[in-house]
């Protein structure tokens, strides 16, 4: 049986190449030469063809992707994972907190790609994982993963062009006095850390929105809306600004209430890879967030 990743396009235009029909259909140069060399194919109306073949109107191209290897490195683990869609080109999950998105020297195993990669295998999906949206370990909510390269590089290429939107909400330390406000301050790495970051002016370009959705005696509800998905965006900038996210003691917060950081991805929105069909994914707050709501 032939699992390999395909896609079909009707032609809408006479006169075009079929490169640059593809090109239109957003497959890459460097897409296009794996197919070549690496085991892919391209048919027009059933027949093979090469990418200087002429198209017609009606025309409907086919295309047939390598094979894909999945990493070796990646160890298939069994676990049920919430989904909370799903197509043949995506997989939204809802993550737990205290789950790393893949394998590091400190979490070998039991992260989001572990348990992606099972479920492939169990669905019969031949392909490698493609995470589009990370989170941190400590970090609930909504994660994106691509099932195949190239969708991997279409969802990549709409967060570079800010199509893909993300909001999280969180639980802040102290009263945040602004109602709303756009924190623009450019992240980079700690000299004495591998994994803080802090504002640097020699950074890389971040952006968070801001809008307080509630005031309680110790804390603030918020909701932030990304436009760079830079390294511990969130926590820094609430830092910056003197609210460190409640459970975040790596940024100053206190343990006292929760054992990890207080972030949640509410929000995904996004147009469908393939039809531009408007996606909008939401999650509810995790139970943990329930007591320090009333604070």
């Amino acid at each position: 049986m032939d699992n390999r990743y395909q896609l079909q396009f009707t032609v809408k235009l006479d006169g075009q190449l079929l490169r640059e029909a593809l090109a239109g259909f957003g497959i890459s140069k460097r897409t296009l030469t794996a197919v070549k060399f690496d085991g892919g194919a391209l048919y027009v109306n059933g027949e093979e063809r090469n990418v200087r073949h002429p198209l017609f109107s009606g025309d409907v191209v086919t295309v047939i992707f390598p094979p894909e290897e999945v990493s070796e490195g990646l160890v298939a683990e069994y676990s049920e994972l919430a989904i909370v869609y799903e197509d043949e080109t995506l997989l939204i999950i809802n993550k737990p907190a205290y789950m790393s998105t893949i394998p590091s020297r400190e979490h070998p195993s039991g992260s989001v790609a572990n348990y992606v990669r099972g479920y492939f295998e169990q669905q019969g999906i031949a392909s490698t994982v493609h995470i589009v949206t990370r989170l941190d370990r400590d970090t609930s909510g909504l994660m994106v993963i691509a099932k195949h390269r190239h969708i991997h590089h279409l969802m990549s290429e709409q967060q570079k062009s800010g199509q893909l939107q993300r909001e999280y909400e969180a639980v802040v330390e102290g009263h945040v006095k602004l109602e709303k406000q756009s924190i623009k301050a450019p992240i980079g790495r700690k000299d004495t850390s591998i994994i803080e970051r802090q504002i640097s002016a020699d950074g890389q370009a971040a952006h968070t929105d801001v809008t307080v959705l509630k005031h309680g005696n110790k804390n603030s509800h918020v909701r932030l809306k990304l436009y760079t998905g830079r390294t511990h965006q969130i926590r820094v900038h609430m830092a910056h600004v003197g609210h460190p996210l409640v459970g975040d003691d790596l940024y100053g917060g206190s343990l006292q209430s929760l054992d990890r950081q207080a972030l949640h991805c509410v929000f995904v929105q996004f147009p469908h890879p393939l039809t531009r069909e408007e996606m909008t994914i939401e999650s509810p707050l995790p139970t943990d967030f329930i007591p320090l709501l009333n604070n």
